[in-house]
């Protein structure tokens, strides 16, 4: 039976990188909430983020998005987070929300506005080599409401151009991540839909081209476990975006809505070798906290991507290949359950203990009072927000 002592040491390298723009005012359709304490500046967002890794010691790096998170000087940005303890990680890119991309960017019929998109992710680029990152991520909303409305076959050329062009700009060091979505805003077809579409382009691009998976991003039923195996294997996985679905892309807390799900893809994960330090598949939350506050909604998130991983490296992995081997159908399962239903929490913060950081780092930081410092502080100026 495999123990919690038996896995500890494979924890000391779990990473998760957070998202900026979780910090920042967020909501849906139909409201965006404020609410005391948020951040005023992209340093304030980082500022942060780096109150979470300070806290669990799990989110060493912060995603930033352009134009939301554009500042005069990277390098100097690159230096705040530095000594705040972190790194600046994925730079990701932006085409929805100008008015030229209202039916597309990179796929767009009109070649002045593609070259407009395509020059977005030149600056991006730019972005990456003042703050060290290796990541551009590319996440489309491009696609079409109406049947007849666009040559979805054209649109999949100019899509496929548009990539080589930037990739073509990216050095060795660097990776382009290209995410997908089902549906939204584009209804009728998505011109980056699924895996599938995405592998296909990622595959043409060349070994630094990989696909991002969000856990939000697919129709109900999709065994989402089984694409992670498949990406694995095809050595295309790139990056994960956690959250929790639980109608469309909810952009919740990871683990929320279905912590087995969570248990079952990070089982895959770590059986296809892309939990190892060296594996380039990149832990990541996209995550807007709407009615909660930012930080402890942070905390929250990287704590259960930490315990679901404990979980799935508990999973006694000779006697279920034992099982499997056998026909013993319920065994196996039973040995799978067996991980998933150990509670690991007080093991968690035992282990925590020992390394310095607050036993349980929720209680530990509304016990703080930086919430309520940051509140009183932050009076005044503009509140970030998409």
């Amino acid at each position: 039976m495999t123990t919690f002592d038996d896995i500890a040491p494979q924890l000391e390298h779990q990473a998760i990188e957070v998202p900026s723009w979780a910090y920042g005012n967020s909501g849906t359709r139909f409201k965006v909430f404020g609410s005391p304490g948020t951040p005023r500046t992209v340093e304030e967002k980082i500022d942060d983020a780096a109150t979470v890794h300070r806290f669990t010691g799990l989110a060493p790096k912060v995603a930033l998005h352009i134009p939301w998170d554009l500042v005069d000087n990277f390098s100097a940005l690159r230096r705040h987070a530095e000594d705040q303890g972190v790194a600046i990680g994925t730079i990701n890119s932006n085409t929805f929300q100008d008015d030229d991309y209202k039916l597309g960017g990179l796929t767009h019929h009109d070649e002045a506005v593609r070259q407009k998109a395509i020059d977005h992710h030149l600056q991006c680029i730019e972005v990456m080599y003042a703050t060290g990152s290796k990541d551009l991520k590319i996440w489309l909303a491009d696609g079409s409401n109406y049947p007849g409305q666009a040559d979805m076959r054209s649109r999949q050329d100019r899509l496929a151009d548009s990539l080589q062009r930037i990739h073509a700009e990216l050095d060795a060091e660097q990776r382009l991540v290209l995410e997908y979505k089902i549906f939204e805003p584009a209804f009728y077809h998505t011109d980056v839909p699924d895996w599938g579409t995405a592998l296909l382009h990622v595959q043409a691009l060349g070994e630094n081209a990989v696909v991002c998976l969000d856990t939000g991003h697919h129709a109900p039923s999709t065994n989402v476990e089984f694409i992670v195996a498949q990406l694995l294997r095809a050595g295309k996985l790139g990056s994960f975006d956690f959250n929790s679905r639980n109608y469309a892309d909810d952009d919740l807390i990871v683990g929320s809505a279905d912590p087995f799900q969570l248990f079952r893809i990070l089982f895959e994960v770590i059986r296809g070798g892309g939990y190892e330090p060296d594996s380039g598949v990149a832990f990541m939350l996209d995550q807007c906290h709407n009615i909660e506050k930012k930080i402890p909604g942070q905390i929250r998130s990287v704590l259960n991507v930490q315990e679901m991983t404990a979980r799935a490296l508990l999973v006694d992995r000779e006697a279920l290949a034992e099982a499997q081997q056998a026909g013993d159908v319920l065994g196996a399962h039973e040995t799978f359950m067996d991980a998933f239903y150990t509670d690991v929490r007080g093991d968690l913060a035992a282990w925590r203990e020992s390394r310095g950081l607050p036993a349980e780092p929720m209680k530990a930081y509304a016990a703080s009072g930086h919430q309520e410092t940051i509140e009183a502080d932050r009076v005044g100026g503009t509140q970030m927000s998409w």
